[in-house]
């Protein structure tokens, strides 16, 4: 997991970059002296503690050796060993880390600024993860990010909210867990009722439906982190027979980027002012494992 989220995070690293220098990104986050709210939605690549409040939740990582390269040392409920994606992202912009969300009151000053609701095993389909028992879904995450923006209307009024909100970065990085704990397991319902290119179309709707939504309720910047290569992950390499990267769960990756890109280019086309980035981490991530000499690894 931690190799996983440094290659991930290296991967975003790069579109921050590149979705920052764009005009029209770069145009409004130059509008304010202030650093940007940032919202991150995830699983467990981006959860820093929300599930360590969830009692039920078997998805948690309060053990030895998590938080070793983290400033405090110990565990923090990230499920890595230092820093998460949404860490990075906002010292980046010289932004607080946001805070998880479950330990927020929703009159704390805290719902003002960047808030983290990612939850481990959580999916985009509600049904994703369900064998964690308790975990926050991409769809109860927008519900919770809907109670921040009121609890936000409660203290500084609906237009300062507004404002703030369509300026904020929203970070998603969700859609692994929807094959490697649902569509990829033979005991989940998805695998055997659809076939990929149906199960595709479902993911399709569902983001569009809850991109939507987003749009909705103020989000005009959204960054969605593509897949990274399935295959290589060790729980599919342990499966094959050579212990090398699954060349048909890859190509599962390639074919969701692909109309992931699809449907946001279409979103941006259809929805005024809206400006979302995939970001590609699938070639940064391949790179590294294909190439780890040229980037400091024997």
């Amino acid at each position: 997991m931690a190799a996983l989220a440094a290659v991930v995070v290296l991967a975003l690293a790069t579109v921050v970059a590149g979705a920052a220098s764009t005009p029209g990104a770069a145009a409004t986050m130059t509008t304010s002296k202030s650093p940007p709210v940032i919202y991150i939605f995830g699983d467990s690549m981006s959860d820093v503690g929300n599930n360590n409040y969830l009692l039920l939740s078997l998805a948690k990582c309060n053990y030895p050796w998590y938080g070793i390269d983290y400033k405090t040392g110990y565990p923090t409920g990230r499920f890595t060993n230092g820093r998460t994606i949404g860490d990075i992202m906002a010292a980046k912009f010289g932004s607080p880390p946001p805070v998880p969300f479950l330990s927020l009151y929703m009159t704390d000053d805290e719902v003002l600024g960047g808030v983290n609701f990612a939850s481990g095993g959580a999916g985009l389909l509600n049904e994703t993860g369900i064998y964690f028992v308790q975990y926050l879904s991409f769809d109860n995450q927008i519900s919770s990010f809907e109670q921040i923006k009121n609890a936000m209307i409660a203290k500084i009024g609906k237009k300062a909210t507004e404002e703030t909100i369509n300026g904020a970065i929203f970070q998603i990085g969700l859609g692994s867990n929807d094959y490697v704990n649902n569509f990829l397991r033979p005991f989940m319902a998805d695998g055997i009722v659809y076939t990929h290119d149906e199960f595709i179309g479902l993911l399709m709707d569902t983001i569009d439906r809850q991109l939507t939504r987003l749009y909705n309720l103020g989000a005009r910047h959204i960054w969605f982190s593509g897949l990274a290569p399935l295959g290589c992950i060790p729980s599919q390499r342990v499966l094959s027979d050579d212990g090398e990267c699954l060349d048909d769960v890859n190509a599962y990756a390639i074919q969701f980027n692909a109309a992931a890109k699809n449907l946001i280019e279409g979103l941006n086309a259809k929805l005024p002012g809206a400006r979302m980035y995939l970001s590609d981490c699938y070639s940064v991530v391949m790179e590294l494992i294909d190439h780890p000499q040229k980037h400091g690894n024997q």
